[in-house]
């Protein structure tokens, strides 16, 4: 059908280059969740929900908070994130994109400029386009790019607030931010900075508080904790100063305009919060850590790549074809690893991202790691 014609030839053109995507089961060894910490089937949280359906929780919210969606297990769930990272308020959201979305569409005001990290996430980018806001994305993980970005824009005459935007723990490069060096340019400047926890949400700070747990309380301090990741539930987490969280409220259009998330799932991430504290959630880190180790031993060492800097690791190989190609061999090993290709990482730089998980043994690593150096090999060009 003509109608159609422009979509088949995009669709092809995808699929000439190597970039066709494609919706693939989850089998295999895990080594493509961001399920760190291997929450998504803990008992104790499947428990909690368990119990919440028994007492008459509802599975869903039927509207948006601020509508009939407003349920007491949300207003329970953001009391108890703001106590846990140490906020003056937090909200709740269905997830992190479209929490990334509202904070970005709505807080930045005319006359604002936002520095955003140039590998900041995709949601973050989004946001940024619909902001009235002046925009520059600088150098990677820079921070002197960041703050020669606000120096410039004053000496050209910018008189509102600067905004810093940055993941924690980058997705797809597994690399960490300078984040106390930013909290600094941000309070020189007297700015605003928004700091996206995705990655880092239980894997890192005291009691998996994330990466920028030390700044947390701060009046010009925004962070972001996705629930679906390290959590291994559902939904994100805004935590800020009341006056930012209520801005949002009233005047986020992705959280005014969605029906909220299950109370169900407020439930879940209540559950997650406690099992990610204390001695259990430190137990957890430590395995995990465990596994960075052997990974850095049997896949980065043989493959000539540097130690991890996080649990995600990627293997650059450049080629779309030749990524995919090496994924789909593990795959047909037993292991779910993915490829990654343009435009969600630079031209030039597809990859495998390697996940690390309490879902993958050690023992699994270790076959993983043979399984790559005989399709990759140390220095080789060719799979």
């Amino acid at each position: 059908m003509a109608l159609l014609d422009p979509y088949h030839r995009q669709l092809a053109a995808l699929r000439a280059r190597g970039r066709a995507r494609r919706l693939i089961a989850a089998e295999g060894v895990d080594f493509s969740s961001n399920d760190y910490l291997g929450l998504s089937h803990d008992p104790v949280i499947a428990t909690a929900i368990k119990d919440a359906i028994a007492r008459g929780v509802a599975v869903g919210a039927g509207g948006s908070r601020l509508l009939r969606g407003n349920a007491p297990e949300h207003g329970a769930l953001e009391e108890q994130a703001a106590a846990f990272f140490g906020a003056e308020a937090a909200l709740y959201m269905a997830n992190g994109f479209a929490a990334n979305l509202a904070i970005l569409s709505t807080l930045p005001r005319p006359g604002d400029l936002i520095v955003a990290d140039a590998l900041a996430h995709a949601s973050m980018h989004d946001g940024i386009r619909q902001s009235k806001a002046r925009a520059v994305f600088v150098a990677h993980n820079d921070a002197h790019a960041f703050d020669d970005a606000i120096a410039r824009w004053r000496s050209e005459g910018g008189t509102g607030t600067p905004w810093i935007v940055a993941e924690t723990l980058y997705s797809m490069d597994g690399d960490i931010a300078p984040v106390d060096a930013l909290a600094e340019i941000t309070h020189r400047h007297e700015g605003m900075l928004l700091l996206d926890e995705a990655h880092a949400t239980g894997v890192y700070g005291a009691e998996g508080r994330g990466l920028a747990a030390h700044l947390e309380g701060a009046e010009n301090l925004l962070t972001l904790h996705t629930c679906g990741k390290g959590l291994g539930v559902e939904g994100a987490l805004v935590c800020g100063a009341r006056a930012l969280i209520d801005t949002l409220v009233n005047k986020a259009r992705p959280f005014i305009f969605s029906t909220a998330p299950s109370p169900l799932m407020a439930v879940a991430v209540g559950a997650a919060l406690g099992r990610i504290a204390g001695a259990h959630g430190d137990a957890l880190r430590a395995d995990l850590r465990a596994r960075i180790a052997a990974a850095e031993a049997h896949i980065c060492a043989p493959l000539g790549l540097p130690a991890p800097a996080s649990q995600i690791v990627p293997i650059i190989l450049g080629d779309d074809r030749r990524t995919m190609a090496v994924a789909e061999a593990c795959q047909r090993a037993g292991f779910d690893v993915r490829g990654v290709r343009p435009p969600t990482v630079p031209a030039g730089t597809s990859r495998l991202r390697l996940s690390l998980t309490l879902n993958a043994a050690e023992t699994d690593i270790v076959a993983l790691g043979e399984t790559l150096a005989m399709h990759i090999g140390k220095g080789k060009d060719a799979a």
